[in-house]
């Protein structure tokens, strides 16, 4: 959930065609994925333009997450074809209709790229991605190497700053 300047923030990403009836296969941001399904009025980026769609349904199948969205008019999108178009597209929401984290929290996909730096002032890279690990969130930090670094606050995350967007961290850069 990448907030922008525009006030959205990336919850996922259409990543599949699911069926024939034009419903698409879905990569979510949100924690659990099928969050993604408590917002309605999507906004989908492709080829750098911004469509307001609306979600029509979604639900979790098998290991999948699926919906059927709206297009620009509201008419479901029930052609494979046509919901082909929409493949690879980032699905933001306005910010303004998250509830907001608990102060010192932070939506995950808010941090995506942030520039990471380790306490000897080197440039580790810029936030990818998030895993999570059952014990705790696993930042991705891609730069000139890939880093795998435990999102846990003190102990390795020293401090997020959300204007600068900017994360110091305890890391060696050759982890």
């Amino acid at each position: 959930m990448a907030e922008n300047a525009q006030g959205r923030v990336l919850l996922g990403r259409v990543q599949g065609l699911f069926g024939v009836r034009g419903w698409i296969k879905l990569y979510s941001y949100t924690a659990p994925p099928e969050n993604i399904f408590d917002y309605r009025h999507w906004q989908l980026l492709r080829n750098g333009q911004l469509h307001a769609l609306r979600l029509v349904e979604g639900r979790v199948h098998g290991k999948a997450l699926i919906a059927q969205i709206a297009d620009e008019q509201g008419h479901p999108i029930d052609d494979r074809d046509v919901a082909a178009q929409w493949l690879d597209a980032d699905i933001y929401v306005a910010r303004s209709k998250l509830p907001p984290p608990e102060p010192g929290k932070y939506y995950a996909a808010e941090l995506l790229g942030f520039a990471v730096q380790n306490q000897q002032g080197v440039a580790l890279g810029e936030v990818a991605d998030f895993m999570e690990t059952g014990a705790n969130p696993v930042m991705l930090v891609r730069g000139e190497r890939e880093h795998l670094i435990p999102f846990i606050r003190k102990t390795y995350i020293l401090a997020v700053d959300l204007h600068a967007r900017a994360i110091s961290v305890d890391w060696d850069a050759d982890f």
